[in-house]
């Protein structure tokens, strides 16, 4: 199922030519919630072929489906709302220093926009997800680079969304779709391609984002690649609710096999009786997980070997060892050691690389300075997290110290919760410092839409001449900025 080189242009050259089409705003939006009307009545043969690709079990992904129904209706408002244009007036003012002319701005559509899928999300981050609903919602066709792990899938989604806009006299080409290592390639090179999402791995990741770059025009590539999502639990946290926190970040380590991106990969937890409380619930509740099946023989090898190549290290224990489970299977474990191996260079910074699956490593802390120091050695997240005592969550202690020292590190902080499950939601901000993701944007949430847009100013121009948008009586009912008065 390659695309050949031709095929991906012609791909291209077909979205480039419907961008028209996704002009009008209410079609758009209609559109999107017609997208999403036609995957929920196709919920059960999209499942079922889901379940035959990917493993991931009928609940999991019916579960998924509705969310990405629930996204593409809510950037369908936000579509009808109108506020992410971001409209603002300011009239001539002579009075001012220096003079302000007559300017007017807003946002326009990039363009075409590639998304190349993701393994672990059949549904929320492929074909129909948060970046092409994201995207389609900017008034910027698609293209999609399938996974190969769930190609057919991919091809019953991309027709599902086509009829969706043939309703609204939307051509096919607003949606391509191609397969294949090489036509991912093409596409991130292609002359027309305006900007690009991505969610995979580091590796991967970093070289499209390099291409783009290095492209004689270069574009925004918006890449999530990899994340560590470290935890904190403070000694009293500890003391307070052991047992608790073990069951807990058991349950987070392990959904979906650990193959979450917001899976928590290292946890620097006290020594001492508290910590080795926590531990002991937490050997219990993974010991009791059942092996399960990740996504593909590729991804399991290197889980089996990036936990062997971790288990080498010296004075690295693993109170529940992680590995193959049966022919196809994987079982869960952790890594423990002490934080006194990770403060600087050295064999250990293995460690502080993500793990994909259902391991992770946990760093037992003497004192609150050598958890510092290993926090200093991180790299960018999407989450970090800390569990506090309800002193310290009242105010007292470190609480807000630690908050100040995990904000560096990631784009959602976390308090006494755990990051796996991330609620589509105005507020949501899934991205953070690099290798995390490759810019600042969000790529779950309604500003994910602000990715595929970019600013205009008009200055003195005539008001027969300007977009609708951008005209005094304000035609479109949009909520703006006119002359500093914030206009709803």
């Amino acid at each position: 199922m390659e695309a050949t080189a031709q095929e991906v242009d012609a791909a291209v050259r077909a979205a480039h030519e419907a961008r028209g089409s996704l002009a009008d705003r209410a079609v758009r939006a209609a559109f999107l919630r017609s997208a999403a009307d036609r995957l929920q009545t196709a919920k059960d043969h999209l499942v079922e072929a889901a379940d035959a690709e990917t493993a991931l079990g009928p609940v999991r992904l019916t579960g998924e489906l509705a969310r990405t129904c629930y996204q593409l209706r809510a950037f369908a408002d936000i579509v009808d709302e109108g506020a992410f244009l971001d409209v603002v007036i300011n009239h001539p003012d002579d009075t001012a220093t220096p003079p302000v002319p007559d300017l007017r701005r807003y946002k326009v559509s990039l363009g075409v926009v590639a998304v190349y899928s993701a393994s672990n999300f059949p549904f929320a981050f492929s074909v129909a997800g948060g970046d092409t609903a994201s995207a389609l919602a900017a008034g910027c066709p698609v293209v999609v680079k399938a996974h190969p792990d769930h190609p057919a899938l991919s091809e019953l989604v991309a027709k599902v969304l086509r009829t969706a806009a043939a309703e609204h006299g939307i051509p096919a080409g607003v949606l391509g779709l191609v397969h294949g290592f090489e036509a991912g390639i093409e596409l991130i090179r292609h002359p027309l391609v305006a900007a690009a999402g991505f969610t995979g791995s580091v590796r991967g990741g970093r070289a499209l984002f390099d291409a783009a770059a290095a492209r004689p025009v270069p574009i925004p590539f918006h890449g999530e690649l990899g994340s560590l999502n470290p935890v904190v639990i403070t000694e009293a946290a500890a003391a307070e609710r052991a047992e608790a926190i073990g069951t807990g970040l058991a349950g987070s380590m392990t959904l979906g096999v650990g193959q979450f991106c917001v899976k928590p990969g290292l946890v620097l937890a006290p020594s001492g009786a508290a910590g080795d409380r926590l531990l002991k619930s937490l050997t219990d509740a993974v010991s009791d997980t059942e092996a399960g099946v990740l996504l593909d023989h590729r991804m399991r090898d290197n889980f089996i070997a990036g936990v062997a190549e971790r288990t080498e290290l010296p004075d690295v224990e693993s109170p529940v060892t992680p590995g193959a489970g049966g022919e196809h299977t994987v079982s869960a474990g952790f890594l423990t050691v002490a934080a006194e191996k990770l403060t600087a260079e050295g064999a250990h910074d293995l460690l502080l690389e993500e793990c994909f699956g259902p391991v992770t490593v946990i760093v037992r802390y003497d004192d609150d300075a050598e958890a510092q120091a290993v926090l200093s050695r991180l790299p960018g997240n999407l989450t970090a997290t800390v569990h506090l005592s309800a002193e310290e969550a009242a105010g007292e202690g470190r609480g807000a110290e630690i908050l100040a020292e995990l904000t560096p590190l990631a784009g959602r902080v976390l308090v006494n919760g755990w990051p796996t499950g991330v609620a589509v939601a105005p507020a949501q901000h899934h991205g953070g410092p690099y290798p995390a993701t490759t810019s600042t944007s969000t790529s779950v949430g309604g500003t994910a839409i602000e990715r595929w847009l970019r600013p205009v100013a008009y200055q003195g121009a005539p008001e027969a001449l300007l977009p609708a948008e951008l005209r005094d009586h304000n035609p479109l009912g949009l909520p703006r900025r006119f002359n500093g008065t914030l206009e709803r």
